[in-house]
């Protein structure tokens, strides 16, 4: 039987969601702590795979399980055995046609700045160092929001053939305080390293060394030595996976 879960972490420690030998994952440290649970190897799969030092708050994955769970049971006992940068959040049965990865229909990602010193949230935002103009770099971040390829915010190694994204929304939004700004991303899919090369570029704009319309070239042009600088890992956290069969986030 499939079982869903939803997961909230700190990837600073991390190497990233996937496994990868001789380095810490997010997926393995679950996939042993569910295995010392279950009391038999367990495989988890995400519904993104993200990069070294990105957070999440809602990450989704699916595992399989030889019998019924005890649900509260299960989900004590893995919080119990996961590190604190790991919280599971919700653990329930699926469907055993759910595959977290492919079933997902939208993925949206905050990338978090701050304009001030900051202490509480250093860890989670990167602090620019520079003046930035918000209202210019929504007028280029207007220019991602469509279908299109997006092989110029794509790392050189990535092994994704299909570098067509439908990015539905992309815009720069103020939080409580006026100094603190967040990047706000949604799309069908992400390729590798995109969202941090979309906000160094955005960036770039801001500071006023690109104008707007240069997104609409560096987009043209599929190539990644085009775009800015990736955007530090810390300020980006994996908000929210929507699936289609209940209209909603998680």
């Amino acid at each position: 039987m499939k079982y869903r879960i939803l997961i909230e972490y700190d990837g600073s420690g991390f190497c990233g969601w996937q496994r990868q030998q001789g380095q810490p994952s997010v997926q393995e440290t679950l996939e042993r702590a569910l295995a010392v649970a279950l009391r038999a190897p367990v495989q988890v799969i995400g519904a993104g795979r993200t990069d070294s030092g990105v957070h999440a708050r809602g990450q989704v994955a699916h595992f399989a399980a030889p019998d019924l769970l005890d649900v509260r049971r299960v989900l004590k006992s893995v919080n119990a055995l996961t590190p604190p940068s790991v919280a599971v959040l919700a653990l329930a049965p699926a469907h055993d046609d759910f595959h977290a990865r492919f079933d997902a229909i939208r993925r949206r990602y905050h990338y978090h700045v701050s304009c001030q010193p900051v202490a509480l949230a250093r860890r989670f935002r990167y602090r620019l160092p520079f003046a930035i103009d918000f209202c210019v770099m929504n007028t280029a971040a207007a220019y991602l929001v469509r279908k299109q390829h997006f092989g110029a915010f794509c790392l050189h190694r990535s092994a994704m053939q299909n570098k067509v994204c439908d990015v539905t929304r992309a815009t720069w939004v103020r939080e409580d305080r006026p100094s603190l700004w967040r990047f706000e991303v949604e799309a069908d899919r992400f390729l590798h390293g995109m969202v941090r090369a979309m906000v160094g570029t955005l960036l770039e704009v801001g500071r006023g060394r690109r104008a707007p319309t240069d997104v609409v070239r560096v987009l043209d042009s599929r190539d990644r030595r085009q775009a800015g600088p990736a955007a530090p890992a810390h300020g980006l956290v994996l908000e929210s996976v929507h699936y289609r069969e209940i209209k909603k986030t998680y």
